[in-house]
């Protein structure tokens, strides 16, 4: 989050990858840095996912990361 929000503010677009388990977790940090960032959530848990479980999340999430990066430019 910390990272985002200072790339953001260098006006870097940028996205961070979360699991829905981290939800309230990401907003509540988001607020104390006075940060609006971009998140998109997958499904949790991923722990112990197989490789072709991981490429489809991240396959399912390709969409929505690169039309926030496209859209914030």
């Amino acid at each position: 989050m910390h990272d985002t929000a200072d790339l953001e503010a260098r006006g870097v677009p940028s996205a961070f990858v979360a699991t829905v388990a981290f939800t309230d977790g990401a907003e509540r940090q988001a607020d104390a840095l006075g940060a609006d960032p971009v998140a998109v959530y997958v499904e949790h848990p991923i722990q112990d996912r197989t490789d072709e479980e991981m490429t489809a999340i991240a396959d399912g999430a390709f969409d929505a990361i690169l039309a926030s990066l496209v859209k914030a430019t």
